[in-house]
């Protein structure tokens, strides 16, 4: 994993689930993550005889890749949480040690909410998709 992915998002192991953002700009994030069952010892328990990455755990992670990547890009600051999931879809297990990349499309960004789409991949093959809803939390 790449720490300044810890610079750009809150969360952190076992929670973290982005290991590298190749591109971002306002139309599109790049990202990579490979689950490793030695590191990411919290998503083993979900599919322990067939060593399937549960499939909320691949959302959660595509939604912080473009977390990240709208941080890397300066496209908006503040803290911001998940408020909603649309068209979530699985295509295809993933397993540990295989490079998943994560294709983010921006479809609203402001300094209040920002909305994404996103498709997984693991060797050119889609195996998630989703799109999602984050809004800004101010501390009260």
């Amino acid at each position: 994993m790449d720490a300044s992915i810890e610079k750009l998002i809150p969360h952190r192991s076992p929670f973290l689930f982005v290991d590298k953002i190749i591109s971002a700009n306002e139309k599109e994030i790049i990202g990579l993550k490979t689950f490793d069952k030695a590191i990411d010892k919290m998503a083993t328990g979900s599919f322990s005889d067939f060593d399937f990455i549960p499939g909320m755990i691949l959302i959660e992670s595509m939604a912080q890749c473009g977390g990240a990547g709208i941080k890397k890009a300066g496209l908006a600051d503040g803290f911001f949480g998940l408020v909603s999931m649309d068209n979530v879809r699985f295509l295809k297990g993933a397993t540990y040690n295989e490079e998943i990349k994560y294709t983010i499309r921006n479809i609203r960004i402001s300094n209040k909410i920002i909305k994404q789409s996103g498709i997984a991949t693991v060797r050119n093959a889609p195996i998630a998709e989703a799109t999602w809803v984050c809004a800004r939390i101010d501390n009260a």
